[in-house]
């Protein structure tokens, strides 16, 4: 799954199936095979938004595609898979920002101290 999120898609593949879908979807007549085909093509599918938004770390944003998708197939194990990539790098990238955040207050504290202590003499 890790591999997904740094798959590149030719533009003329995607734009074949695009093409294809919509002129079916404009005579309401959407066969499997072209939705099956359209879906799994890189960069149209609610899997691929998440693995796009999950790039650029909208993690948020990521979940709520992969969970509208889980509501279709719960038992997809691709999709749940991602969702547990996407939770793990949520956790990492929080540990990350707690830890910036804990020493850029250990040093604001240590500057306003240094600067107390320099007022009193």
């Amino acid at each position: 799954m890790e591999e997904i999120l740094n798959e590149i898609v030719p533009p003329e593949k995607l734009e074949k199936f695009e093409k294809k879908y919509q002129q079916e979807s404009e005579e309401q007549n959407v066969t499997y095979k072209t939705q099956f085909e359209y879906a799994w093509v890189p960069g149209t599918t609610s899997t691929t938004l998440a693995t796009g938004h999950t790039r650029i770390r909208e993690y948020t944003v990521a979940l709520k595609y992969v969970r509208s998708f889980l509501q279709i197939e719960p038992n997809n194990q691709q999709v749940i898979t991602l969702e547990q990539i996407i939770k793990k790098k949520m956790q990492r990238d929080g540990m990350i920002g707690v830890a910036v955040a804990g020493g850029a207050a250990l040093v604001i504290g240590g500057i306003l101290g240094l600067e107390f202590a320099m007022a009193k003499k």
